[in-house]
Formats: structure tokens, C-alpha cells, sequence
């Protein structure tokens, strides 16, 4: 019987090396889905994020002394909150022409062929194509 539980409790250890390999690999999907293409344009900030370009300048007239980042983003956030919304439409529609901007400049991004990214029907990248184009021109 003893050796009967020694051989149950040894195949129920997790292989440890198998579990390494496991979490490194979803960490490389992970880096990989959250790579962001380069020369990408940045995202339009929001309406309240375009009130607090404005509120930061003026808090920092009136309060010059104060160094203190979460005091600037709370006041920001009441002064926010309290504003009716005809007080908070001049915000929504500059927001709203930065975020038309934001996707012109996206349709002009996504329609340039990416070479770093580019694949060709094959499966192959560009620089593998060329290389293969380059061997055939020497033969």
C-alpha cells in the first residue's frame, strides 16, 4: 500500500518546467497583442481631459505653490462634476474635432502599405520576398 501512494503523490506534482514554459508563452502573446504600431497617431483625449488641459493652467496661476498632482485631479474632477452641460459643450466639441481629426489621420495611416508588418499572399514577410527575388535575379 505505501508504494501505492508515493506513486499517486509523485504523478500529482505539476512538472514545474512544464508550468515555466507555459507562463512565458502567454507572456509573449500578451507583449505581442499590446505592441503598438509605430508612427500610429495618438488617441484624441475626451472632453474632460480637454477641460483639464485648460483647468491645470488655471489652478497653477491661482495656486502656485501647490507641487501636489492629486490635488490638481480632484479639484479638476469636482470643478467637473458641478459644471452644468452647457457648461461642458465647449469641451464635447473641441473633443469631438480632435476625435475627427484622430480618424482622418487613421485612414490616412491604415491606408500606407506597412512595410514592417506587410506579409505577401505566400505567408512570407516583404524582406523574405526580396531576398528570394535577389536570388533568382543572380542565378
Amino acid at each position: 500500500m505505501k508504494g501505492l501512494k508515493a506513486t499517486t503523490i509523485a504523478q500529482k506534482k505539476p512538472d514545474i518546467e512544464n508550468l515555466k514554459k507555459r507562463k512565458s508563452d502567454g507572456n509573449a502573446k500578451k507583449e505581442k497583442a499590446n505592441k503598438k504600431a509605430s508612427g500610429a497617431p495618438k488617441r484624441p483625449p475626451s472632453a474632460f481631459f480637454v477641460f483639464m488641459e485648460e483647468f491645470r493652467k488655471a489652478y497653477k496661476e491661482n495656486f502656485p505653490d501647490n507641487k501636489s498632482v492629486a490635488a490638481v485631479g480632484k479639484a479638476g474632477g469636482a470643478k467637473w462634476k458641478s459644471m452644468s452641460e452647457s457648461g461642458k459643450a465647449p469641451y464635447v466639441s473641441k473633443a469631438q474635432k480632435k476625435k475627427a481629426e484622430y480618424e482622418k489621420a487613421m485612414e490616412e495611416f491604415n491606408s500606407k502599405p506597412n512595410v514592417d508588418n506587410a506579409t505577401t499572399e505566400s505567408g512570407k514577410s516583404t524582406s523574405e520576398v526580396q531576398d528570394d527575388q535577389e536570388q533568382e535575379a543572380s542565378s
